[in-house]
């Protein structure tokens, strides 16, 4: 029987792990103060914050219609397809806030995208690892 099934949590570790799966948005949050005393631009944050919520907003919406598949067809095409999509909509919005805000918001833009993608990604890797 499954851990859905009993009613239980598949991931490991209880209120601790829950909270890791969130540290790229803590990263997001303490980001703005290193923008504010470092005198990036505040465009490229707010640019980027945007998008990384709306894509991070996606990616849980798709994963939960994947998980409630049985098709293995539709899963794959939910989370290779979201992810692909969601990495597109980060590099449209950077480039367009360096074409429409200037380069500066782009390059504070592309440098927190790099912080909060490497800090997803990370945690995604512990917690794989934990459920094995």
């Amino acid at each position: 029987m499954s851990t859905s099934a009993l009613g239980t949590s598949d991931r490991v570790g209880g209120l601790p792990t829950r909270l890791l799966g969130y540290l790229d948005l803590v990263v997001l949050a303490l980001a703005l103060p290193v923008f504010l005393l470092a005198g990036l631009s505040l465009a490229g944050w707010g640019v980027m914050a945007v998008v990384w919520l709306a894509q991070r907003a996606i990616g849980a919406w798709l994963q939960r219609r994947a998980d409630a598949s049985d098709d293995p067809r539709t899963v794959v095409g939910l989370v290779a397809g979201g992810s692909m999509a969601r990495a597109w909509l980060t590099a449209i919005a950077i480039l367009a806030a360096g074409l429409l805000l200037g380069e500066r918001a782009g390059l504070a833009a592309v440098l927190l995208a790099l912080v909060l993608f490497t800090t997803y990604f990370m945690v995604s890797l512990i917690e794989r690892g934990m459920k094995i």
